[in-house]
């Protein structure tokens, strides 16, 4: 599998985007959106032609309080139908369940039960075998299904080759590339995406790309992904997820020439909605700190708390960070 797939002015009937506001974005604000921007959300993916939209996660209430959280951590059933009723319309909802953190037998309904299409796995290398269990049992109560491998930055190249190797052999229909740290640079980014796109050839899957914004360059992995063979794409209007965020969806429908994708639905939910959370204390984007994370491959956890205790010193940042690498 190498070469690029299409051209800038073409369209490809694979791709699928995904709109990870909510779960992603959830992470900043511990999921407390109102019901108001859940709908809206909604109304603008449905008018922009965004295939997918991940309401949030199913996580386990015996390992979350909550009262602690906002209830797109849990997705009940009962709060997607609240907003999407039996979702007549084109857009496919998503949930991510990840391995360790969700009690999938009980919380995963039957498809048949259920509004929710998709059901989205998150995984890192050493739960490999937990998370083709989860997969699994959500393809025999009817759903689609991403594997999605985390921290893919940190894994070397024969363990990934055999993580992948795994997933190809079991029924899960979309593997994805994540940059949790947003290190990755397009060239790697590249590389990358060819070994996943081979397996994916070889056991007839489809590959996709969530990517990270610490050194400004989600949008332009995502299309670097896209340009290799890469169909199901994440973003999120503007950008909002956990620390620098991820690939705007403006970004991204500005550059999708498939005439179904409509820009100025998201356009107008950001006038709405997007300025007021940020007035509210919502924060996220490209920041130095998330910079400095990203290029050193580590996890943004460490810049998250020094921008909450409002430091500037990011020498000495780069330093304790440096002293962790060593």
């Amino acid at each position: 599998m190498s070469g690029r797939q299409g051209s800038l002015v073409s369209v490809r009937p694979d791709v699928r985007v995904v709109d990870c506001t909510m779960r992603d974005g959830g992470l900043v604000n511990n999921f407390a959106f109102t019901d108001e921007f859940v709908k809206d959300l909604y109304l603008a993916n449905i008018k922009a032609g965004v295939d997918y939209m991940e309401f949030g996660y199913k996580a386990s209430k015996e390992i979350f309080d909550p009262s602690k959280f906002g209830k797109w951590k849990f997705c009940d059933e009962k709060d997607i139908r609240s907003i999407v009723g039996d979702n007549k319309t084109d857009l496919k909802i998503s949930v991510m369940a990840d391995v360790g953190r969700t009690d999938f037998k009980k919380d995963i309904l039957n498809r048949k039960d259920s509004v929710i299409d998709l059901i989205r796995v998150a995984t890192y290398i050493n739960t490999i075998p937990a998370c083709i269990e989860m997969l699994e049992d959500a393809k025999k109560k009817g759903y689609e299904t991403t594997a999605n491998i985390m921290a893919v930055s940190k894994v070397n190249d024969s363990d990934l080759e055999m993580a992948l190797e795994l997933l190809g052999q079991s029924s899960v229909d979309v593997i994805y590339v994540v940059d949790s740290f947003g290190s990755f640079y397009p060239e790697q980014m590249e590389r990358l995406c060819d070994k996943y796109l081979n397996v994916a050839a070889k056991y007839n899957k489809k590959i996709g790309i969530h990517a990270h914004n610490n050194q400004q360059l989600a949008f332009a992995n995502t299309i670097e992904a896209l340009s290799r063979g890469v169909s199901f794409l994440d973003a999120t209007v503007s950008g909002m997820g956990r620390g620098a965020g991820n690939c705007y969806m403006e970004s991204l429908l500005c550059f999708l020439k498939n005439p179904k994708y409509n820009k100025l639905a998201v356009m107008n939910f950001v006038e709405k909605h997007m300025q007021k959370l940020r007035e509210e204390g919502a924060v996220w984007g490209y920041d130095i700190p998330y910079l400095l994370t990203g290029v050193m491959n580590s996890h943004p956890s460490s810049a998250i708390q020094f921008i909450k205790e409002k430091r500037t010193d990011y020498s000495m940042f780069y330093q304790e960070l440096m002293d962790n690498v060593l």
